[in-house]
C-alpha cells in the first residue's frame, strides 16, 4: 500500500515521467509507525515545474512520514528533514528543451544578476527589473559549460548576452567557475570578471560534477527540507 502511495506523490510533484521505479526497504513494525528505514527511487525523463531530468536515482534514509494520515486518504508529507543521496544525468538537448521553464530560466537570470554584482555593477536588479532575458542555447563540452541568449529591453532592443566557464567544485557545497569568459554589452559590464565562485548552501553535498560532450552528471547528497 505504501509504494503506490509514494508513486502517486511522487508522479504528483513532475507532469511527466518513465519508468518510475519505488523500492522501500523495512520492518512492518517500522512502516507502520511511519518510519521508513531505506527507499530507492530511480525514473527517466522526469519533468520537474519544466526541466528534464534525462535520469535519476535517489536513495533517502531513515524517513518519518504521516502514515497515519496516509491510512485516511490524506497526502503523504514527510514530518523531519531527510537526507537524500543521488546520481542525476541532464543531456544537453533536455536541458536546451528547459531552458523557457521558469525555474531554470530564473536560476539562469539570478546567475547573470550575481555575475554583474561581482564584476561591479552595484544595481544589477534595477539594471534588468525591466529586461527580459531569453536563454537559447546551453552547451557541455568537456568540464566546460556555455550558455547564450539575449537581452530584450523595454524598447525591444536586443543584447547578445554569453557565458563560459570552467566548472570545479572548491568544496561539497560550492561552485567555482575558473577561468570565467562573460561576453555582454560594455554598459552592462564595466569590469573583467575572470571567475567567480558561488555557495550552494549547507544541504547541499556534491561529491562528483562532470561535465563531458552533450551531458552533465552529479552525485551527492541533499537535504530535504518538510
Amino acid at each position: 500500500m505504501l509504494s503506490p502511495a509514494c508513486r502517486v506523490w511522487l508522479r504528483s510533484q513532475v507532469s511527466q515521467v518513465e519508468d518510475l521505479q519505488v523500492k522501500i526497504q523495512g520492518g512492518d513494525r517500522q512502516i507502520l509507525r511511519g518510519y521508513i528505514p531505506h527507499v530507492s527511487i530511480s525514473a527517466h525523463h522526469a519533468v520537474y515545474q519544466g526541466l528534464l531530468l534525462s535520469q535519476i536515482q535517489l536513495i533517502g534514509e531513515n524517513i518519518r512520514i504521516n502514515l497515519g494520515q496516509v491510512l485516511k486518504g490524506k497526502p503523504l508529507r514527510l514530518l523531519e528533514p531527510v537526507s537524500v543521496a543521488g546520481q542525476l544525468l541532464l543531456e544537453e538537448a533536455d536541458l536546451k528543451a528547459s531552458l523557457q521553464s521558469s525555474l531554470l530560466s530564473t536560476g539562469l537570470n539570478d546567475l547573470l544578476r550575481l555575475l554583474l554584482e561581482a564584476s561591479g555593477v552595484k544595481n544589477s536588479d534595477e539594471v534588468l527589473k525591466y529586461c527580459k532575458i531569453n536563454w537559447q542555447q546551453v552547451t557541455f563540452d568537456a568540464d566546460w559549460l556555455t550558455l547564450a541568449g539575449i537581452i530584450i529591453d523595454t524598447t525591444g532592443n536586443t543584447t547578445p548576452v554569453g557565458i563560459r566557464a570552467n566548472l570545479t567544485l572548491p568544496s561539497s557545497h560550492e561552485l567555482r567557475f575558473d577561468p570565467l569568459e562573460i561576453e555582454i554589452s560594455p554598459e552592462l559590464l564595466p569590469g573583467k570578471l575572470d571567475s567567480f565562485q558561488v555557495d550552494l548552501g549547507s544541504e547541499v553535498d556534491i561529491e562528483e560534477l562532470t561535465l563531458v560532450p552533450g551531458q552533465l552528471v552529479c552525485r551527492g547528497r541533499l537535504t530535504v527540507i518538510p
